[in-house]
C-alpha cells in the first residue's frame, strides 16, 4: 500500500515538472506588431493621400491606433517615415545586401554583375508604387528628412560604384557617368509612365515591347563601357 502511495506521489511530481506553456503574446510581441502596423500604414496613407497627407492624424486614423504610439516607438513622425522609407528603398536594402556579399567574397564586379544590379533596380522601381511616390516626393519637396535619406542612399550607391569604378582606372571611360544616366533614366521613364501613362521618345514602358527596349539599352551601355575599358587597357599594355 505504501509503495502505491509513493508511486502516486512520484507521478504527481512528474506532472508538476511539465514545462510552462510558451507565452504567445506579451509586451515585446505587441510592441513589434504595433510598429509593423504603423509602418505599413505609412504606405497606405502615401497611396491614398500622397506625401502631403502623411500626418500623425491620418496615420493614427488609418491604423486605428493611438497617435501617442508613434512618439513612443519612433520618437516622432519623421522617425516613422524614415523607418518606412528605409524598408522600401532599393539602394538601402537590396543593394546593401549585395555589397555585403561582395565584401565577404571579394571579386571584381563585372559587366554582367553591374547589368544584373541595374536591371533589378529597373524592375523593382517599375513595380513599387510606394517607392515611386517617395522618389517623386524627394524631387518636389525640400525636406531635411528626405535630404538625409537621399544622402544615405547616395552613400550606399557610392560604395558599389567605387568597386565597379576600380576596374576603369587608367582609362578615360567614365562608367559612373554612364550609370548615373541609366539610373536617372529609370526614374524619369518610370515616373512618367506610371503617373500619367505618357511615353518618352515614343517608348511606352507600360508595354512589354517598350520595357524590353529599355532593358536591352541598359545592357548595351554597360557592356559597351566595360568592353571599351578592356580594349584601352590592352592597347596601353602593348605600348
Amino acid at each position: 500500500m505504501a509503495r502505491k502511495k509513493n508511486k502516486a506521489v512520484e507521478a504527481s511530481e512528474i506532472v508538476q515538472e511539465k514545462k510552462p506553456r510558451k507565452i504567445v503574446a506579451g509586451p515585446i510581441r505587441d510592441k513589434e506588431r504595433t510598429k509593423r502596423r504603423l509602418i505599413a500604414t505609412v504606405g497606405k496613407v502615401l497611396q491614398k493621400y500622397t506625401y502631403a497627407g502623411l500626418t500623425i492624424t491620418n496615420i493614427a486614423k488609418e491604423s486605428g491606433l493611438n497617435p501617442k504610439l508613434i512618439y513612443l516607438y519612433f520618437g516622432n513622425l519623421d522617425g516613422l517615415i524614415e523607418e518606412y522609407i528605409l524598408e522600401k528603398d532599393f539602394w538601402a536594402g537590396k543593394l546593401k545586401t549585395q555589397i555585403i556579399e561582395f565584401a565577404e567574397n571579394p571579386k571584381p564586379i563585372n559587366a554582367q554583375d553591374t547589368n544584373d544590379l541595374f536591371q533589378l533596380q529597373f524592375d523593382s522601381f517599375l513595380k513599387d508604387k510606394s517607392m515611386q511616390r517617395i522618389i517623386h516626393w524627394e524631387m518636389g519637396v525640400k525636406n531635411k528628412l528626405l535630404r538625409k535619406i537621399a544622402e544615405d542612399r547616395e552613400e550606399v550607391g557610392k560604395s558599389a560604384l567605387d568597386v565597379i569604378a576600380a576596374q576603369f582606372e587608367d582609362t578615360d571611360v567614365d562608367i559612373q557617368a554612364t550609370l548615373a544616366v541609366i539610373l536617372g533614366g529609370i526614374y524619369y521613364l518610370t515616373l512618367h509612365a506610371k503617373n500619367n501613362g505618357s511615353t518618352v521618345s515614343g517608348i511606352d514602358i507600360n508595354e512589354d515591347e517598350g520595357r524590353e527596349r529599355i532593358e536591352k539599352t541598359i545592357e548595351r551601355l554597360i557592356f559597351r563601357d566595360f568592353e571599351d575599358a578592356k580594349k584601352k587597357k590592352t592597347s596601353k599594355g602593348k605600348k
